[in-house]
């Protein structure tokens, strides 16, 4: 049992973005063939207001054989310098229940968010992409630009926007070297207005800001953020693709699931999953339009945590903690 720090985490790979999308592509075929499978998360409140801590627990088997939790908490009115979400995850072996590790996992749920974005844009995109327009610069929008960099370095440009600019230019300034041109705007109409192929949101938006005149034949908008999409905007696309559909539809506040529980979205017009893309080998038709809604699914959260903690073994990297048991 050992426990890894945040930047030990890193230093063994948990954010190298080709890693994730492999783990995300082997654990979407773990799901299909039932060696995978993530029971519905759970929460308690804390005394904060709109404070919560999520339960999110996951079994991964093949090569990452790991039963684990990631336990991440929700400060959003934290006023004590330290992130407004923080999660840990613990980890036993799948096969005979022994624990594993124990780490501080939030860069992993950025990295896999990513690692799917980039399995939906290679696979559900109507066309290849070569200008992709990306909103935000918080953790998920840094996550996505190392990605794009990894997986898209062919890209002819990268749009970025964000509500601060400041926050934008901090983000640029700490990304490695870039393998494209980025634009940095200011205005969000004149952002919106650019030839992209692909919009990604990573913003906090509690209104939806993308309207259905952004939703057009050849492209595809990527929710990765809150409620920024409109109603009337993933009515308008031909097809709707989702990372998974879940009894967090009841609850979550992603567009798509608010427009569920208003009664203006059935499941069957969902057009694809990830298990479509990867097992079934789904695709859109170039002059679709396609929007996607990325829930965040806790099973790829285990299954990164998993390659790290085998790593850490292998390089015996980390703190040992004792356990002590009761033998009869």
């Amino acid at each position: 049992m050992r426990y890894l720090t945040y930047s030990q985490v890193a230093a063994l790979g948990g954010n190298d973005p080709l890693s994730a999308f492999d783990d995300v592509v082997e654990t979407v075929k773990l799901l299909h063939s039932g060696e995978a499978s993530m029971p519905a998360e759970t929460h308690v409140d804390l005394t904060s207001p709109q404070g919560k801590v999520y339960s999110l627990p996951a079994t991964v088997g093949g090569r990452f054989n790991a039963a684990g939790v990631k336990w991440t908490a929700h400060r959003p009115q934290a006023r004590d310098g330290y992130p407004m979400a923080m999660a840990m995850t613990l980890l036993n072996r799948a096969d005979n229940g022994l624990p594993v590790a124990i780490m501080q996992s939030g860069s992993l749920t950025a990295t896999r968010t990513a690692a799917v974005s980039a399995l939906a844009l290679r696979y559900a995109s109507p066309k290849p992409p070569r200008r992709i327009l990306l909103l935000g610069a918080g953790v998920q929008a840094a996550a996505h630009l190392k990605m794009l960099a990894a997986h898209f370095p062919g890209l002819e440009k990268i749009y970025c926007w964000n509500r601060t600019p400041s926050h934008l230019e901090a983000m640029l300034n700490q990304a490695e070297t870039l393998p494209w041109q980025t634009e940095k705007l200011t205005s969000i109409e004149y952002a919106l207005a650019q030839p992209w192929d692909a919009l990604i949101t990573c913003t906090s938006a509690s209104q939806p800001f993308i309207g259905q005149q952004f939703i057009q034949p050849g492209r595809m908008v990527m929710q990765i953020g809150y409620h920024e999409v409109s109603f009337e905007a993933i009515a308008r696309a031909d097809k709707v693709v989702v990372d998974g559909w879940g009894d967090y539809c009841n609850t979550s506040a992603k567009s798509l699931f608010q427009m569920y529980r208003a009664g203006e979205f059935v499941v069957d017009s969902v057009g694809a999953d990830l298990n479509d893309l990867v097992v079934n080998n789904w695709r859109a038709s170039p002059t679709d339009s396609v929007y996607f809604s990325s829930f965040g699914l806790n099973v790829f959260d285990i299954a990164l945590a998993a390659r790290v903690a085998h790593e850490a073994e292998r390089q015996d990297v980390g703190t040992a903690l004792p356990l002590e048991f009761a033998l009869s």
